[in-house]
């Protein structure tokens, strides 16, 4: 079986539908982290011992690896200088992009790992020189972050959010403080939501009728 290469290509749109250009890892990475990390409002109110976790976000995933360059010569099938490869590899991933006004969107490619992100961090180390000063070798540590577009994230985004407007049904049982904790996540917007749905006396919910929760502020 022929060894896979990690390959990047690079986009005009979050939508990855138009390509404009391409490069092959060489040298594939010997390892590859993959972050993704949760949010959480962990603010506890004055005076208070402690405070329970209140989910707040889901950061962009994250990859980060590094990448070797070669100009040896002892690698079979890489000509290019190491200046060279790094300029092509500049020009996929970090240079800035005229016609999009930002540096292009990217999809790294290699066994399973199909990342769609943008360049973050590109920190080069020179590590072997020729005698004139001239690199041979060198070693880039890389970061990217996830770049989806707007549809993808709506689709993945919870529709529990307190960015949107809920419909509730009232049942048995049911406060008004408890239905903002529930959506708000903080029960002390329960008069606003009285207000917004005219609500003259909270304490008394009809099990059935529908309750509209407002955006927050």
């Amino acid at each position: 079986m022929a060894l896979e290469k990690m390959e990047i290509f690079a986009y005009t749109d979050d939508q990855y539908s138009t390509q404009t250009s391409s490069c092959t890892v060489d040298i594939n990475p010997s390892t590859y982290t993959h972050k993704h990390k949760v949010n959480y409002n962990n603010q506890a109110p004055q005076g208070a011992a402690n405070t329970t976790l209140k989910f707040k976000s889901i950061s962009p995933e994250t990859v980060s690896f590094d990448i070797h360059f070669d100009g040896t010569g002892v690698i079979e099938g890489i000509t290019d200088t190491v200046s060279e490869q790094i300029k092509t590899f500049k020009e996929v991933c970090f240079t800035y992009n005229g016609e999009i006004h930002e540096p292009n969107y990217l999809i790294l490619s290699w066994g399973e790992l199909v990342f769609k992100c943008k360049l973050t961090s590109f920190d080069v180390n020179y590590t072997l020189f020729k005698q004139d000063g001239s690199p041979l070798r060198a070693k880039t540590s890389v970061s990217y972050e996830q770049a989806l577009d707007v549809k993808t994230i709506s689709k993945e985004a919870s529709d529990e959010s307190p960015d949107l407007t809920h419909k509730v049904e009232i049942r048995q049982g049911d406060t008004l403080p408890n239905i903002c904790f529930k959506i708000y996540g903080d029960c002390r917007y329960y008069m606003e939501v009285a207000r917004f749905n005219k609500i003259t006396n909270f304490r008394q919910l009809e099990p059935g009728s529908i309750l509209f929760l407002p955006p927050l502020k």
